[in-house]
């Protein structure tokens, strides 16, 4: 992508809270297919700051305190946006998101204004309670913005960048990716799907369940 005719093209969000052992290969990957990556610290306390490759396309916000991924997300749109870039794709920072699926990601793009990855045509190693709990939100949400969507717990999405100022989200965390296509739908942007596989190792999930699911209604019943 750094051969691109259009400079800052293509830019990545990642947060990261404690990704000690994959914060600098998943930047160093990333970069193989944007030109940007905006890295967002939210209070890590394990020596990731440390690893973040010292790189002129690579942008470091960082936080003392843990704020939650809705915020970190929205930090890193908004410097996006002041990059002026034309594409923005967030993906988490454990590998769970594969970064070589970023050109499809930005493909669907065409013909659509969010296109988000889905796991759910083939969960492979995804949790059961994982699946049961995307399944319904998916439902419900689907319901409530009349517009399909396949798999909104999936953070792996790409963004026509000029739409993300109407779409920002207000909450803190995970229940801001939700918010997002709420925000999208109500703005009649056109979200999109991609396959991509369904990812899971040994990590321990930084999402605390009860916390997520109240987050969650709320966002709904707004």
């Amino acid at each position: 992508m750094s051969n691109s005719s259009q400079k800052n093209n293509v830019c990545a969000v990642i947060p990261f809270y404690n990704e000690c052992d994959t914060i600098q290969k998943i930047i160093l990957q990333t970069l193989n297919f944007v030109d940007l990556v905006i890295a967002v610290n939210d209070g890590s306390i394990d020596g990731s700051l440390s690893k973040i490759p010292n790189s002129e396309n690579v942008f470091l916000i960082s936080y003392e305190k843990n704020m939650g991924k809705g915020f970190a997300l929205k930090k890193g749109f908004e410097k996006s946006l002041s990059l002026n870039t034309v594409f923005t794709v967030t993906l988490d920072a454990d590998f769970q998101h594969p970064p070589e699926f970023i050109p499809k990601l930005i493909s669907g793009l065409k013909n659509y204004d969010v296109v988000a990855g889905n796991r759910l045509g083939n969960t492979g190693s995804m949790p059961l309670q994982r699946i049961a709990s995307n399944k319904i939100t998916s439902f419900l949400l689907s319901r409530k913005t009349k517009t399909q969507l396949l798999d909104t717990q999936c953070g792996f999405r790409a963004f026509k960048t000029e739409i993300l100022k109407n779409i920002l989200p207000a909450y803190n965390g995970y229940e801001a990716e939700s918010e997002m296509l709420i925000n999208a739908a109500k703005n009649d942007y056109k979200i999109g799907f991609v396959e991509i596989p369904a990812i899971y190792g040994n990590e321990k999930s930084k999402m605390k369940s009860i916390k997520t699911i109240y987050g969650f209604i709320k966002v709904l019943l707004n």
